[in-house]
């Protein structure tokens, strides 16, 4: 477990730790708002032409080309290919400073649009083998326009800049395709932090559909759960389904399983210290109605919010599946694939920071957030520098987050109103990180 995370989370809650003030060049920071407000136009423009033009995980390239086609003409130094297609820009201020880290996801999903709206994706693409729609189902081509947007305000005072930026678009935050590698765990492999200028902290953000336009939503600590995967193979003994004495059954073996491994969360972890879920998503066994088959396959995900009790579920899971297959004389063979870890926001790095999204959002709008179990890639990059990631507003004001469509969902919709938040919340970390430790 991260050792400091409750008292940490504790503190912040009783408002124990103080909050520095943070180092800024007040004109700059006034320079950078006043344009992020006149380019806003240019923004949703931006926005709408890569939803309108989706691309899948691994398979991005034509969103990769306007990405580095907007980037070059910033002036800003350029690299293609990364991991498959991924883009990576550098923009070194006329001053001394640290290096900053941005970074954006660029991949859609497996979703036909449904929403109402005259820049709807039609796209087609291919996945697991079958056609399928293609849409920015997330907000990720949100995330792109913002980040460029970010780019534009900050290379247009590339020579007050107290250090350099390092603009990461990131393909497949949503899992390369099968076989493939992909995402950020690509992208760290192939040196995107090391390569170039080191960043000495990384900052991201995700709209959020059920969030107020005008919200920032933040958490020290495990802000999101790691996702990993696990795999079960029941063997049997295939029989006539009308005699079922005669064989072994792996279905209902399998049925056993999946409660069994329900009693692992209720029973056996302690949600009080931090949520964990257990997923049985797929299960497939059996080719007709009487006949019991040799063997059942099923697949699931597993989140959790720490590192030990993320072990000790894994164990479980096991241990649950070989013993209750063994207990009706079958087999059972488990395989947990680590995904994405728990995306963790550096504490010392939020507390920092915290100012400064009070200063561009207004305090009353910068809200202390429960942990998720969604999971989030970005983590890869917090397990080698500090990272703050961020949840920014998306839902229009006033309405219901019970009725706003969710995120992976046909009807998905973003209030475009809420990216000039996010193009300033980029832009103001950036540039009062570079001031404080520019300034020394």
């Amino acid at each position: 477990m991260y050792k400091t995370q409750q008292f940490i989370l504790a503190a912040f809650g009783l408002g124990l730790l103080a909050v520095p003030a943070l180092a800024q060049d007040s004109k700059l920071i006034a320079r950078a708002n006043a344009m992020a407000d006149k380019i806003e136009p240019k923004v949703i423009e931006c926005r709408r032409y890569f939803h309108e033009n989706p691309e899948l995980s691994n398979r991005e390239v034509e969103t990769a080309k306007r990405i580095a086609d907007d980037l070059k003409k910033l002036g800003i130094e350029v690299e293609t290919g990364v991991a498959k297609t991924g883009v990576v820009g550098i923009l070194k201020g006329g001053k001394p400073g640290p290096v900053v880290a941005l970074r954006a996801d660029i991949d859609a999903l497996p979703v036909t649009e449904r929403a109402d709206i005259p820049f709807a994706s039609k796209a087609k693409g291919e996945y697991n083998n079958q056609e399928v729609g293609v849409m920015h189902a997330c907000g990720h081509d949100t995330h792109i326009a913002m980040l460029l947007g970010a780019a534009e305000v900050l290379a247009s005072m590339k020579k007050d800049l107290h250090g350099t930026v390092k603009f990461i678009f990131q393909p497949a935050e949503e899992g390369a395709p099968a076989g493939e590698e992909g995402g950020a765990s690509l992208m760290v492999k192939e040196g995107v932090l090391e390569k170039g200028p080191k960043p000495d902290v990384i900052f991201g953000l995700h709209i959020n559909s059920q969030t107020e336009v005008g919200t920032l939503k933040y958490r020290p600590g495990g802000i999101m759960a790691a996702a990993d995967v696990f795999r079960i193979k029941v063997k049997g003994k295939q029989v006539h389904g009308a005699s079922p004495w005669a064989g072994i059954d792996p279905i209902v073996v399998s049925s056993q399983i999946i409660y069994g491994l329900q009693t692992i969360i209720s029973r056996q972890t302690e949600l009080t210290a931090d949520a964990a879920v257990i997923t049985v998503g797929m299960i497939h066994g059996g080719v007709r109605n009487n006949i019991i088959p040799e063997e059942v396959k099923m697949e699931g995900t597993i989140r959790t919010l720490d590192t030990d009790m993320q072990k000790k579920i894994h164990d479980k899971i096991r241990l649950t599946a070989t013993k209750i297959a063994e207990s009706a004389g079958a087999t059972a063979e488990v395989e947990i694939i680590e995904m994405a870890p728990v995306t963790y926001n550096d504490p010392a790095l939020t507390n920092k920071m915290l100012p400064t999204l009070q200063s561009v959002a207004g305090k009353d709008n910068v809200v202390l957030m429960n942990a998720m179990t969604g999971a989030e890639d970005f983590a890869y990059y917090q397990q080698k520098i500090p990272g703050l990631y961020l949840f920014v507003g998306g839902m229009a004001k006033g309405q219901d987050p019970a009725t706003a469509p969710a995120h992976h969902t046909p009807d998905f919709y973003i209030d475009e109103s809420g990216m000039k938040l996010g193009v300033k919340a980029l832009t103001n970390l950036t540039l009062n990180y570079m001031e404080s430790k520019g300034k020394k």
